[in-house]
């Protein structure tokens, strides 16, 4: 039998050729502490931020986001969850792996060492949970895809659709149409969201992604 992995989902904002070519301008994100204490494992819910050294963005909203969505979960789940802390880790740092869910921002300025590269493989293998997001442009894309080749040279990355059992786990979510803050999402910024699966049964052919920026690619191989 084969196996369907997901264990990626990339949450891209779409920029129009009309709004403004230079990055920084669509809407402040917040760059806090650089890292509280980690807490002490205790089985509990903890959303893991990735840290690495080729961009400080990489805290962008630390630890406000992390706060929220725990408040959330509390509210919202029955899962135990962390509401005052948090957890950074680097990629290739053993502790990871006692964690499901972890959480990667700016990767347009993300270039992993091969140990973060084998350390994101293992995570993944494992059954770890990536979740990626702020893409502005075609060449931060291309930056975070050269990164995942490394990782996964075997995969592909597929658009997901609001019929994908991810978006109806829990709460049936719709629409996925997600407009970008500050009155841009009304100049045609929105999220889209992607998923790197490995090993499938998809009967769809692979098409290329030359179109990304403006939201038509529904598949990509790596190779």
């Amino acid at each position: 039998m084969r196996r369907t992995t997901i264990g990626l989902i990339a949450l891209v904002i779409v920029v129009p050729m009309l709004v403004a070519a230079q990055r920084g301008g669509f809407g402040a994100r917040q760059l806090g502490r650089d890292q509280y204490p980690n807490l002490p494992y205790d089985g509990q819910f903890t959303l893991v931020r990735i840290r690495y050294d080729s961009y400080r963005s990489w805290r962008a909203d630390y630890p406000t986001m992390e706060r929220n969505l725990a408040t959330m979960l509390e509210a919202l789940t029955s899962i135990r969850v962390h509401r005052d802390g948090s957890q950074v880790f680097s990629l290739d740092d053993p502790e990871l792996l006692k964690y499901p869910v972890a959480y990667l921002t700016e990767p347009g300025y993300w270039h992993p060492s091969d140990a973060e590269v084998l350390g994101l493989r293992q995570y993944l293998a494992k059954g770890g949970f990536l979740i990626v997001d702020d893409f502005h442009f075609a060449n931060e894309w291309a930056v975070f895809e050269n990164a995942m080749r490394r990782v996964l040279p075997d995969a592909r990355i597929d658009r997901l659709d609001v019929t994908h059992p991810v978006f109806n786990a829990f709460f049936e979510i719709t629409p996925l149409r997600v407009p970008y803050p500050a009155g841009y999402g009304e100049m045609g910024l929105h999220g889209e969201f992607y998923g790197i699966h490995e090993d499938n049964d998809l009967d769809e052919a692979p098409v290329g992604r030359d179109q990304l920026q403006h939201g038509h690619q529904a598949r990509r191989r790596w190779r």
